[in-house]
């Protein structure tokens, strides 16, 4: 059953996080070196100028949705997504099913103190965690090729990268092949969620599809420009295309 859709010009698969979960299960279990990538509100404006990020994007063999914006603003076009797939819960699961699956994930981002309480928090939940390694995500640009090594050396099964976007997406499809790890994937802000330096939204404002106004209220200064301005953008770019809809229609 083919799952995917072009949605102004990205690829996106409309799929459950079950789903989505048996689909890296095999790509691990086949070794296949597949990069996964998360569409939410701000990539989506950000790809229809920034064509390496939607070239990359669309490359991917595991494309998400992970943003309320992008399932109503689908909705409002006839598009029925099924559910949000964040990339924090697509994380948090697959480290519970490392656990039970002998998977070996390495965890690269944010600061050190913050990676670390990452992987000690993971591993109090999960004792049987077999962890391939960690590594703050600061590093100069002299240390890369040492870097990769290291990752590749771990004989990691999954990758999590937390870094900001477009700089995760590149860094995945510049070094996916090199670093050898059957599934990679950019987790964003999600350590600084695991570890407690930044509270995520109570499950009922992400049922009403207000995680970001709780987002922008706890980060002001971080996330306004994200949030007010490309989602203003996107709002424009759905009345367009339902007004070429009715257009159409008319004619």
């Amino acid at each position: 059953m083919n799952t995917r859709i072009v949605f102004f010009g990205l690829n996106l698969d409309i799929i459950t996080l079950e789903d989505t979960l048996e689909r890296i299960s095999k790509f691990i279990e086949d070794r296949e070196g597949v990069q996964h990538v998360v569409v939410n509100v701000a990539k989506l404006v950000y790809a229809q100028k920034d064509i390496q990020l939607r070239e990359i994007i669309n490359a991917c063999p595991l494309i998400n949705v992970d943003g309320a914006g992008v399932i109503l603003g689908a909705k409002f076009l006839g598009i029925n997504i099924p559910e949000r797939v964040a990339g924090i819960d697509l994380m948090d699961k697959l480290i519970e099913y490392s656990a039970e699956k002998g998977y070996r994930p390495y965890f690269f981002g944010a600061q050190e103190e913050i990676v670390k309480n990452v992987v000690g928090i993971y591993k109090e939940k999960y004792p049987q965690l077999d962890i391939a390694g960690h590594r703050n995500g600061y590093y100069r640009e002299d240390e890369e090729e040492t870097l990769i090594e290291n990752i590749k050396n771990s004989k990691a099964d999954i990758l999590f990268v937390a870094m900001g976007s477009p700089q995760k997406e590149i860094f995945l499809s510049k070094y996916s092949k090199a670093m050898d790890v059957p599934f990679t994937m950019g987790v964003g802000g999600s350590f600084d969620v695991i570890a407690g330096k930044v509270k995520r939204a109570p499950e009922w404002t992400q049922k009403i599809h207000c995680e970001w106004l709780y987002r922008l209220i706890q980060e002001p200064k971080r996330m306004w420009k994200r949030y007010l301005i490309t989602n203003s953008i996107f709002l424009g770019m759905i009345l367009k295309e339902l007004f070429l809809k009715s257009f159409k229609r008319i004619k």
